[in-house]
């Protein structure tokens, strides 16, 4: 039995980027809309002011793989991780720490729903938080979209000047504004990525012009919410990627339907325009199985990470001695 691998989030990076993420999860999805792949039903519990402890998990039959995430979202930080085992014999295939993975698997997942919902000529984007998800939702959305500008706001003055000086800093091929209010930030939007905390929606109707493609990743448990009731109610089409975590946990759907992203995808084909397109980003434990697998099978290619033994079965103490 050969022994599983753990990878440090050094490997991931060194073995995964952006595009790859983005490859990877597209083809995951489309396995699930053949029916090949399933993600497992996302649970929280919460605790003191915001804390929050999360599972998600998926299996891809295809590929014979099955893995599960778990992490502690808390003020101090997060350390997630991914474990995998083998679909057919239960033996551990590795286990990956998923910090990066987590943020490649949330932009990934912005980057396969722009690449099919967003206008066909998308030229703006704005990007509402400059935490930590928000430069990869921002890589994401350039890597599918020939942006020619990004406007970024945050209520919080200093982070969003420094967020915007990295920004032109790094060189990346658009020209960066820095808005000083929502509807500055989104009133010449193709493309507007909430990526926030807020436990008060923000983003209006009146903010958001026709044709816009809305990608919301920020408000994931009921306590949040980043769009308000007007805008949610114009959205003429409802895109996730877990439409059943979408219904139970956004509870600023306000219990819309939402199509799911696999069936866009699986289309082949852009969607056609609407007034405002919303695409409600959950977290789906199937995406964090395709980029550890890929992590992991490129890490062994490479003779990266660090070998582990398979567990060996012990018999419990069931009386004392």
């Amino acid at each position: 039995m050969a022994d599983a691998v753990w990878l440090a989030e050094a490997d991931v990076v060194a073995t995964v980027d952006l595009l790859d993420a983005i490859e990877a999860v597209e083809e995951a999805l489309r396995s699930e809309a053949r029916g090949d792949a399933r993600t497992m039903e996302k649970a929280h519990v919460a605790w003191g002011s915001g804390h929050t402890l999360h599972a998600i998990g998926g299996i891809d039959e295809h590929e014979g793989i099955v893995a599960t995430k778990t992490w502690a979202h808390t003020d101090g930080g997060a350390t997630p991780l991914v474990v995998l085992w083998d679909a057919h014999e239960g033996t551990l295939r590795g286990i990956v720490e998923a910090f990066a993975l987590g943020q490649l698997r949330t932009g990934a997942m912005t980057g396969v729903a722009s690449r099919w919902l967003a206008p066909e000529r998308t030229h703006t984007a704005a990007l509402i938080g400059t935490g930590k998800q928000a430069m990869p939702q921002l890589a994401a959305v350039s890597a599918v979209c020939a942006l020619d500008r990004v406007v970024v706001y945050s209520p919080n003055p200093d982070h969003r000047h420094a967020f915007v000086e990295q920004l032109l800093g790094d060189g990346w091929p658009f020209a960066v504004e820095e808005a000083t209010s929502v509807a500055e930030a989104t009133v010449e939007a193709d493309v507007i990525t909430t990526a926030t905390r807020a436990r008060v929606p923000f983003l209006d109707a009146p903010s958001v012009r026709p044709g816009t493609l809305v990608n919301a990743i920020g408000a994931i448990t009921p306590e949040r919410a980043e769009l308000t009731p007007d805008l949610v109610a114009r959205c003429d089409l409802v895109v996730s990627d877990s439409p059943d975590a979408a219904t139970r946990l956004a509870s600023e759907l306000e219990g819309r339907a939402a199509t799911a992203l696999s069936t866009v995808v699986a289309g082949g084909a852009r969607h056609p325009p609407h007034d405002v397109t919303l695409f409600k980003a959950m977290g789906i434990g199937l995406a964090d199985l395709a980029i550890a697998r890929l992590a992991i099978e490129r890490s062994i290619r490479d003779g990266r990470g660090a070998n582990i033994a398979q567990p060996q079965r012990a018999r419990p103490r069931l009386r004392r001695t």
